[in-house]
């Protein structure tokens, strides 16, 4: 779908996320694919250059699109970086919530929650940066307030599977839960730092060798 032709005035577009009220836009629907392909291309310049430092020319440029044409999709930086973090966070509850519901055991749940974090990471890895980079200080606006609300909810989950894995004897009785907790999560999220789709490895197979070392170590049992 060829882009739009830009506003009539683009002189008078102020570059830093917004479209001045007396010529904003609405925006005009787009097919699904080409906003996937603009949501992607900001993704990429948001985790590249963080979000303050990221203005709507400059994901319009990696577009290749003028900053004018970009507004007509979007009404601003802000709403292209919520669509990216949303869209990633709705996909990754929907596979935790799915493991957590299996009624699977301790380990079992861990396995599976660790492998469904690697797709994740495959499939969004851009918007994993970000919110490694950006939540913290994203979630003290109301319109991100659910990244809080999503980072209750997965210490939620994780604590109670390593709890439950404790009291069921599964996992050491002297495992420090919180500290244990935020090892893996480190451990898998940073990933997305050196992660690569397409790569060497898949995602299943680097869950494999991740949990290998976190559940068994790396040292020869003797």
């Amino acid at each position: 779908m060829p882009d739009a032709p830009p506003p009539t005035r683009p002189s008078r577009l102020v570059d830093n996320g917004r479209v001045p009220t007396n010529k904003k836009k609405q925006p005009v629907t787009a097919s699904p694919e080409r906003r996937q392909e603009l949501l992607a291309t900001a993704a990429e310049v948001f985790a590249a250059q963080g979000y303050n430092a990221t203005t709507v020319r400059k994901i319009a440029d990696a577009a290749g699109m003028l900053a004018g044409s970009l507004y007509y999709h979007f009404d601003s930086k802000e709403s292209m970086l919520d669509e990216i973090l949303s869209t990633f966070l709705n996909e990754l509850w929907q596979g935790y919530d799915t493991v957590l519901d299996a009624g699977l055991g301790p380990r079992e749940t861990i396995e599976a929650l660790v492998t469904e974090s690697f797709r994740e990471i495959d499939r969004h890895r851009s918007a994993v940066a970000i919110y490694q980079k950006e939540s913290r200080h994203l979630s003290a606006q109301p319109r991100f307030h659910y990244l809080s609300d999503s980072q209750v909810k997965f210490e939620k989950a994780w604590l109670g599977t390593l709890e439950r894995g404790v009291a069921a004897q599964v996992f050491r009785a002297d495992l420090d839960i919180r500290l244990t907790y935020r090892f893996v999560r480190d451990t898998v999220w940073v990933a997305a730092s050196w992660y690569r789709p397409g790569g060497r490895h898949s995602p299943e197979e680097i869950a494999r060798q991740y949990l290998s070392m976190v559940l068994d170590g790396i040292a020869l049992r003797t």
